[in-house]
């Protein structure tokens, strides 16, 4: 997971979300599969990203190529949800 620090994002316009995900699936193509995007999820001043990567590095370099700050990645290790508990 992603977490970037971006003033102002949840504000942003429909137009200006779609832009931000086109320079992302821009950068995405020139990894060559080494990181996928899977969901955003935007609050007033963060978004917090989930991606499927190679590793960190994959991470960074598209954090470098879309011009998108990288505040902190984590490794998720697993999922769950409400169906967990049967």
């Amino acid at each position: 997971m992603i977490e970037r620090e971006l003033p102002g994002v949840g504000s942003m316009k429909p137009e200006q979300l779609k832009e931000t995900a086109i320079t992302s699936n821009k950068a995405l193509a020139q990894l060559n599969g080494r990181a996928q995007w899977i969901e955003s999820f935007v609050a007033d001043n963060k978004t917090f990203c989930i991606y499927l990567a190679e590793d960190e590095a994959a991470v960074r370099e598209h954090a470098e190529l879309s011009g998108f700050p990288v505040s902190k990645v984590t490794e998720l290790r697993i999922i769950i949800d409400p169906t967990t508990g049967g």
